[in-house]
């Protein structure tokens, strides 16, 4: 992608089944939880800009030791710092008394994050400030172990203050304004009734205190507590929760928004953000790996016992097509997949671009995260060739030459590594002028391949967000190459609209597509389609969420996709390149077609799969009205 967009979170979530001895004698270390978070954290390294943190718990700790560890870290290396802080503890012990690292029971007994049960989380803060307050895992803190909870997870909700509101309600007073708190206190408030309900049903049976914590422990009702804290959630979210005495949970939203796969067996249950992390850990093939169902919970109880449990209605799936584009990892097979089949699905467009004019055209692709779909794009093109091949030599009525037959024959796309990112470059310089020159040198690029002024240069990205990239350095360092056209094809369709479940994509302003239907609609003296957008988004705004529509779906309306790609060629196109330039977008029924377990396109069609998404929407949209440079959500 060459507009940055930052990234969501990830979670990585272990319970080992059986005790810390068996793995000491099975894998040769006792700390065998431990690397294992540490490898599921990195593979998903690319969800965890700002910061990351991990927790344990021990099982069956006597009273007056502790059993819940938590570490967190900021920046890019967080992970890094918390498993080398980590591993200090155990440095320490091999230092004096090694023999020791061999007896799991002492090291579980004496070193912290020796627990039974780990969570980690990678974190890019979508809102808020970057600090070390802000980093899951999140705890709330008890003396009765049945009421403590570590939570952490990849999510947004659309409607905190709604929700806040009834924190209040029931007499809280939170600390801040954040759904991470309103989530946590939600699940706590319940974890506390279904203690005290339990604890009053254990009491009039006779039981004392003592025995009455084992009781509340072992009938804890976990989908029960999930079922109540979720209630009015409106958001997209993957939760994992582990309670003191050591019942986990994962948790997915009822439209399955946000990502969450998992795998178990007889000694280990896995979940994680990203299906390659547990293949690759735990050398899993493919099919062995689940998702979380939509409006689903993984529980995994204390005594092993494990169970997938509907805490809420589902809705109908809109699970996040961007997930597949652009966030997860390509090394998903499933994926893979998916962005090779909108490299070949954008095919047909770009051959009408470049009028069949293979002989003339050269194709690549910029960044590296467009490369899959550009091999799909190659092999769209192979297609095309065979069958124009076909075509030439099985309907000639007359003989062919063998000069014409060697041309057919010899018909291939044009492949070729134009581009080549700098890393070691850094535009430090902050002047505006000065720091857009240094911007337009971060590629390399790859000369003597384009004939100047005769071939076409036809390069494939990702998305395209902003175009900023493209207008202030990429385009000039293409056009440098001497093309007598540039083509930019995006995999993915017009990104028209904000995000508001977990993905830092929420002012309206950033949209060059936005900012094309407003420029055409001020050309055709079309204003007050803005404004009546503007009005109803106003009057509508202290609806009930459920009574709200997405108004801002009115600015796009009168306008087709083409027009609209024009414009946006218009805007990205700097002045003084010699090249012409055109920008094609895939469509969104081709994205349906690559992705069709993955329906979630409110980023592109406004079709927001919550009520709160049309909420947000709408609040991004009179923000942009009113001059306001903020986040529509909390």
């Amino acid at each position: 992608m060459s507009d940055s967009i930052k990234h969501e979170c990830g979670i990585a979530f272990i319970r080992l089944l059986k005790p810390l001895s068996f793995y000491q004698k099975k894998y040769g270390t006792a700390l065998y939880g431990l690397n294992k978070l540490y490898l599921l954290m990195e593979k998903q390294h690319n969800r965890g800009q700002d910061g990351a943190g991990i927790a344990t718990i021990k099982l069956d700790v006597k009273p007056g030791n502790r059993y819940i560890s938590r570490y967190r870290a900021m920046g890019s290396g967080a992970v890094a710092e918390i498993f080398e802080y980590v591993q200090r503890k155990f440095a320490d012990v091999q230092a004096r008394t090694p023999e020791l690292l061999n007896d799991a029971d002492w090291l579980k007994e004496n070193i912290s994050f020796t627990g039974e049960v780990l969570l980690g989380h990678l974190r890019y803060g979508t809102h808020g400030k970057n600090s070390i307050e802000n980093c899951h895992p999140f705890l709330r803190q008890n003396n009765w172990m049945t009421r403590n909870l570590v939570i952490a997870g990849n999510f947004n909700m659309t409607n905190v203050d709604e929700l806040l509101e009834q924190l209040y309600e029931l007499g809280q007073h939170p600390k801040e304004k954040a759904d991470t708190v309103t989530v946590l206190e939600k699940i706590g408030h319940f974890l506390d009734t279904e203690n005290q309900e339990q604890f009053d049903r254990f009491k009039a049976e006779g039981y004392s205190n003592v025995e009455i914590t084992h009781k509340i422990a072992e009938h804890m009702d976990v989908a029960n507590i999930l079922r109540r804290s979720a209630k009015t959630w409106d958001g997209g979210y993957t939760i994992a929760g582990i309670l003191g005495h050591g019942d986990a949970f994962v948790m997915r939203d009822p439209a399955g928004i946000r990502p969450a796969y998992y795998y178990y067996d007889d000694e280990i249950v896995v979940v994680t953000s990203e299906r390659p992390a547990i293949q690759t850990a735990f050398n899993i093939p493919f099919e062995l790996v689940s998702e979380i169902k939509p409006g689903h919970a993984l529980i995994v109880k204390k005594n092993g016992t494990i169970s997938e449990e509907q805490f809420c209605e589902p809705l109908a799936q809109k699970s996040c097509s961007f997930e597949r584009i652009y966030f997860s990892r390509g090394s998903d097979a499933a994926i893979y997949r998916e962005r090779k089949q909108l490299g070949r699905l954008v095919c047909r467009q770009i051959l009408e671009e470049v009028n069949y004019d293979l002989q003339n055209t050269v194709f690549s692709y910029i960044p590296n995260t467009a490369e899959v779909a550009f091999y799909g794009m190659v092999e769209g093109l192979h297609k095309y060739i065979k069958n124009y091949q076909k075509e030439t030599l099985l309907k000639r009525a007359d003989k062919i030459s063998d000069e014409e037959l060697e041309r057919v024959l010899s018909l291939a796309p044009r492949v070729e590594k134009i581009a080549i990112k700098d890393v070691k470059l850094r535009t430090f310089i902050t002047q505006d002028a000065d720091r857009q020159d240094m911007v337009s040198h971060v590629y390399d690029t790859t000369y003597g391949l384009i004939r100047r002024g005769m071939d076409t240069l036809v390069v494939l990205d990702d998305s395209i967000v902003r175009g900023t990239t493209l207008k202030q350095s990429i385009l000039r360092i293409l056009d440098r190459l001497g093309p007598k056209k540039i083509v930019i094809v995006s995999s993915a369709p017009q990104i028209r609209y904000p995000d508001c479940y977990g993905i830092d994509m929420s002012r309206m302003g950033e949209f060059v597509a936005f900012e094309a239907a407003i420029s055409l609609l001020k050309e055709r003296e079309m204003e007050n389609v803005i404004f009546e957008a503007y009005d109803n988004c106003k009057r509508t705004q202290d609806l009930d969420k459920e009574l709200i529509a997405n108004y801002v779906q009115a600015i796009y309306e009168p306008f087709t996709d083409e027009e609209i790609s024009d414009r946006i060629t218009q805007i990205i196109t700097p002045k003084d390149i010699t090249a012409e330039v055109k920008v094609i977008y895939q469509t969104l029924n081709n994205l349906h077609k690559a992705c069709p377990g993955h329906s979630g396109d409110w980023y592109f069609s406004g079709n927001y799969p919550t009520p709160g998404g049309n909420k947000v929407v709408n609040r991004a949209f009179m923000n942009w009205m009113e001059g306001k440079n903020q986040r529509a959500y909390v």
